[in-house]
């Protein structure tokens, strides 16, 4: 049985970023070939399925520079050092949308990207909210919006809601409405 896996016999670094890192590998393969891995490492994130008193979802939109556009978003944020999950999902929901929470669950967690980066995204569950302020990161620019399940399915469609974690969250909430 072929083992698949690919040993690192070199690394280099090629940028070192404040969000990201990216490096390039040269492996063994398990045909004993050898070929080259760009790879992009990424502290994780967090992302919020927040539903309200009413039964909206909270959500955010932003412009996205690398989409060139802007899109609809649950809430979420970058992994800070030695921050734990549940700390970063508590912090980007008050940060993002002024509201607070003493209840999180886990609901999963998965890879972006595997082929070519290591971002893992642990995604969270409340209704429980309480009303704040919000308090943005001075290059965050964000409008808050709370939409119902219908609306946030038509804004898949129109493609304002056109990224992974949102379109699973949105399946997610349809799924447990069931």
């Amino acid at each position: 049985m072929l083992k698949l896996t690919e040993n690192t016999t070199h690394k280099k670094s090629i940028y070192q970023g404040r969000i990201v890192d990216l490096n390039i590998h040269d492996v063994e393969l398990p045909n004993g070939k050898t070929s080259k891995r760009e790879i992009i490492n990424h502290p994780g994130a967090v992302a919020l399925i927040a539903i309200t008193e009413d039964d909206k979802i909270l959500m955010v939109k932003q412009f996205r520079k690398a989409l060139e556009k802007e899109i609809v978003e649950i809430p979420a944020g970058k992994l800070e050092k030695d921050e734990k999950p549940e700390e970063t999902a508590a912090r980007e929901l008050e940060e993002e949308t002024g509201y607070k929470t003493n209840q999180l669950n886990k609901v999963l967690s998965f890879y972006t990207s595997p082929g070519f980066a290591d971002e893992i995204v642990h995604i969270f569950e409340t209704d429980k909210l309480i009303k704040g302020d919000t308090s943005l990161d001075e290059d965050e620019f964000v409008e808050i919006m709370e939409v119902t399940l219908e609306e946030a399915e038509e804004m898949i469609e129109t493609e304002e809601i056109h990224d992974a974690k949102t379109v699973f969250a949105v399946q997610y909430i349809k799924q447990k409405m069931k």
